[in-house]
């Protein structure tokens, strides 16, 4: 049972970026993103208006943060040294951000970005007005390929995800509204996930629970990004779910289209649709295999079946510290890394042992969605679904 990484996890990073750095024309690195953050240090926060900058060098760690974040990076091992500003705008935070940097003897850095990003109203001036800075993704592509201890935390959110699915097939009945239901299966699953991993649980959550399960319901199927409609339950309703659990900031990903009652002949119809294109996408990862191809792959199914003008995304997507990562499974993937990656290596086209990706193919008609979605690790020799809901129809129906 994993329910954190190991610190030796972050000390790898660290190793790889300095490697990374050691072949860049720069002094020190820099990250302005909250996630790539966390992932090289462990020190997690909210990015808000106020930017926290981390610096590494071949030889130190340090950070930028604003008053109210300094006791609790303080607390983690893998930085050196704390610079502070009061607020924003009462403080400065990129002239903090530099006089840290100089301090490193840094002119040249390595950034992800030329500046904090302009979130909840936050206007600074560039990195680039005061040093020398070239841009680089290095943290971006390192997630591509999780490592065992990472697959390790996925795979138990999949358990608790699980967990949170039970439970909102138990509290679905006809009259219940979605909103109720989704609070329910949530708050049951997360008190049985605290309970059982006690003191073991990482807090990577502010006032939300471990375990998020929920659903759309209705017309709001007919979107993919639908939103819980104020509306009860009827007779013949599909649905369709989501759940997740946060893992020490990982996370899994499970969706199963439902109904309420007997699907109408169409209902089925088009679920064994969906569920014969998942299973061809799901089939169709592996390690070599490219990238685009399991889309095209899903898309000619589509093709043959009539219905590719009710597809509206594409197959799906890796997954981890986000809900999306990249790569995508998209058939556009290939040239798009051609295009959009100056630092693209042989093979970033194919899959790899170490991605973990969702295989959601999904058709939406004028009455209702048909979406299932299963979280999927690449391994060595072939695959691993990690979340494991009963796909068929039969145990999708809530009589």
């Amino acid at each position: 049972m994993a329910t954190r990484l190991p610190d030796a996890e972050f000390e790898t990073r660290l190793t790889l970026v300095r490697g990374r750095l050691a072949d860049a024309d720069a002094d020190a690195a820099v990250w302005f993103d909250a996630t790539s953050i966390e992932y090289l240090t462990g020190f997690h926060h909210v990015q808000t208006e106020r930017p926290v900058v981390l610096a590494v060098t071949q030889d130190r760690v340090k950070i930028t943060v604003p008053r109210l974040e300094v006791e609790r990076v303080s607390e983690t091992p893998t930085i050196d040294a704390v610079h502070r500003y009061f607020d924003y705008p009462g403080g400065d935070p990129t002239e903090t951000a530099v006089e840290m940097l100089r301090g490193l003897g840094a002119e040249r850095v390595a950034a992800d970005a030329d500046g904090a990003p302009g979130v909840m109203g936050f206007r600074g001036p560039s990195l680039s007005d005061v040093l020398d800075v070239e841009t680089q993704n290095w943290v971006g592509r390192m997630r591509w390929e999780k490592s065992d201890a990472e697959i390790d935390c996925i795979r138990e959110s999949a358990k608790w995800a699980n967990l949170g699915h039970r439970h909102l097939a138990d509290y679905t009945e006809v009259g219940a509204h979605p909103a109720t239901v989704s609070q329910r299966a949530s708050m049951e699953a997360s008190r049985t996930m605290l309970d059982t991993l006690g003191d073991r649980y990482a807090v990577r959550v502010r006032g939300d629970g471990p375990v998020t399960a929920g659903y759309v319901s209705g017309r709001e199927t007919t979107l993919p990004h639908g939103h819980t409609p104020n509306e009860r339950l009827s007779e013949g309703d599909a649905i369709i779910t989501g759940a997740t659990a946060n893992v020490d900031g990982y996370y899994s990903e499970l969706e199963r289209t439902m109904f309420v009652g007997d699907p109408s002949p169409e209902d089925a119809h088009y679920f064994e649709v969906m569920l014969e294109a998942q299973t061809i996408a799901i089939d169709s990862l592996g390690p070599g295999v490219e990238i685009a191809y399991v889309d095209d792959a899903v898309t000619e199914y589509f093709e043959e079946q009539g219905v590719a003008d009710l597809a509206q995304h594409h197959v799906g997507h890796n997954i981890g510290l986000d809900g999306h990562e990249p790569p995508y499974i998209d058939g556009g993937w290939t040239d798009h890394v051609a295009a959009d990656y100056a630092d693209a290596s042989e093979g970033d086209e194919r899959m790899a042992p170490g991605h973990v990706y969702t295989a959601e193919p999904g058709i939406y008609t004028e009455e209702a969605g048909y979406r299932h979605s299963d979280t999927v690790a690449v391994t060595e020799n072939g695959t691993e679904t990690l979340t494991y809901y009963p796909r068929d129809l039969e145990s999708n129906v809530i009589r």
